[in-house]
């Protein structure tokens, strides 16, 4: 394997490890095949990242954020300083910010089967049947756990034995509970926002309808578009539409956009814009068309389809999580249908279930499932404690301490960590909730938090 800087200036001057104002994209390559679920296997593969800080001399204070669908390695910072190239989490990682890269070596892959430059579907394809055309819809199907895997390959090529913490939200909260399910043993923390156990029958019929948008566009040509010179752009469109519906709550849509209409007359068109919500829908699958694949969309939100730990042991979630041993910090948004607080508490009972160190916060936001990506105080209130108590932990945070429960109940969440005596949750009074009392702690005022203006990169 090897590392290849993929800046436009390679040759520009060094600058500090703690600037983000121009961050440098990797490229590290692997020839020894990686075996994947289906029992196929990726041959001869690169993976793109970035990394942000300093790794410690101990390598004790290294984080991965794992990225969610429509993003990628560009996490934070910006490109030779350009704004419009701000990374998809830049509101909470940087100096300073609650993931702070004065303290913390943070990196951020691409998984395979992106569109974001590791391998993927407009990648050629290696096998000499092939003949050099693109894999197309030829690339094989990948799962979270194969992610997980070419992460730690990634991992293990920097050096690091043992992640201070793995992060991320939805589709990246997945890959952060697979890593403990994984590796339990190379992760002291596990942080997984806004993500479930596996998707609901809603959720997986959200993701066939955009499948089936995409399959159907008559430019697809059966995923191989790429030798005909067209986008099948219309599939796409109409995908993201989908998509970005169930990224937000219904007052986030009603406050922002209600039954405003485009013009003050109406048009009395059955297909022109009548309603600014329908413009923006439009404007938000015009974009997305504009610069991600659709074999990528459909590889993506199949692995979505496909993720449920609990699958190997009966459905039993418990058992899934008895040979975790990391620290555990879940958070959920009381707006958020596509993956609602009651899917974090079934974590959270099997997280109880097993006696492992957790917290909970449940945040009253009106964003919806988006609220992740946005600037919450109280959120990123909660994930700067953690990550202030990490690193205060630094390597005295070995793995098989014993340390109380720390469930936070949802009327805590506003800089619930600060309460904590070391930490790593709620105050002494709320240590230690059964699940039953999980289940009967109301939920806050959606209505409580100012609505910002919704940002949909989930």
């Amino acid at each position: 394997m090897f590392a290849t800087d993929m800046s436009p200036s390679a040759a520009s001057p060094p600058r500090s490890a703690h600037a983000l104002d121009d961050v440098q994209p990797k490229s590290m390559h692997f020839g020894e095949p990686l075996p994947l679920t289906s029992g196929s296997r990726l041959a001869d593969y690169a993976l793109v990242y970035e990394t942000y800080g300093t790794l410690a001399p101990d390598r004790s204070n290294a984080v991965l954020v794992c990225h969610a669908l429509n993003a990628g390695h560009h996490a934070a910072g910006t490109y030779g300083g350009d704004p419009t190239t701000q990374g998809w989490w830049d509101n909470l990682i940087g100096p300073g910010k609650p993931l702070d890269t004065e303290r913390f070596f943070v990196i951020s892959i691409n998984n395979p089967g992106s569109c974001f430059g590791s391998t993927g579907p407009m990648h050629p394809n290696p096998d000499p049947a092939a003949h050099g055309r693109r894999y197309g819809a030829d690339f094989p199907v990948v799962t979270v756990e194969d992610w997980v895997d070419a992460q730690a390959r990634l991992i293990d090529a920097l050096g690091i034995t043992q992640l201070a913490a793995v992060i991320g939200g939805s589709l990246g909260g997945m890959q952060a509970l697979s890593w403990a399910l994984r590796y339990p043993t190379r992760l002291r923390h596990c942080i997984a926002v806004a993500t479930a156990p596996n998707l609901s029958a809603q959720n997986i019929a959200f993701n066939e309808v955009a499948r089936r948008a995409i399959i159907t566009d008559p430019d697809f040509h059966g995923g191989h578009f790429y030798e005909h010179d067209v986008v099948p752009r219309r599939g796409l469109r109409v995908a993201r539409m989908i998509g970005h519906i169930t990224y937000l709550s219904d007052d986030a849509m009603e406050t922002k956009f209600g039954r405003y209409t485009q013009e003050a007359a109406l048009g009395y068109s059955t297909q022109n814009i009548e309603f600014r919500i329908e413009g923006y829908l439009r404007h938000q699958g015009d974009k997305f068309s504009e610069y991600f694949d659709a074999n990528t969309y459909l590889l993506i939100t199949r692995a979505l389809d496909y993720f449920d730990p609990a699958r190997a042991h009966g459905g039993d979630l418990t058992a899934t999580f008895a040979t975790a041993c990391c620290r555990f910090l879940l958070v959920s948004f009381t707006t958020d249908w596509r993956f609602a607080p009651a899917r974090s508490r079934e974590i959270v009972k099997a997280l109880v279930d097993n006696r492992l160190d957790l917290g909970y916060a449940e945040i009253a936001a009106p964003h919806g499932h988006d609220a992740f990506l946005l600037d919450d105080p109280r959120y990123h209130a909660v994930l700067r404690a953690r990550f202030n108590a990490i690193a205060r932990e630094g390597t005295a945070g070995a793995l098989g301490l014993a340390r109380p429960l720390a469930i936070v109940p949802a009327t805590a969440a506003v800089g619930v960590a600060e309460t904590s005596a070391d930490g790593f949750g709620a105050p002494a009074t709320d240590r230690a909730r059964s699940p039953a009392d999980l289940r009967r702690t109301p939920s806050a005022d959606p209505a409580a938090t100012e609505l910002d203006s919704p940002v949909s990169r989930t």
